[in-house]
């Protein structure tokens, strides 16, 4: 990971630690993103899975606007 990228993640776990009501919702998604990953890793074809599962995210965050 770049350095960049990891004093990014920093900041967001940084901002997310100090307000309960983010710290709820990132809870939440870490739980939607562990089931996601367990349902990928029982694919055959995980490749097809992750761009499936890619694409909900995307079309959810679009439609949530």
């Amino acid at each position: 990971m770049s350095v960049l990228l990891s004093k990014i993640a920093r900041y967001i776990v940084q901002k997310a630690a100090s307000d309960p009501q983010i710290r709820e919702k990132v809870a939440k998604v870490a739980l939607g993103v562990a089931a996601e990953s367990k349902q990928i890793a029982g694919e055959n074809d995980r490749a097809y899975a992750a761009g499936r599962a890619l694409r909900r995210a995307l079309n959810k965050s679009q439609q949530n606007r």
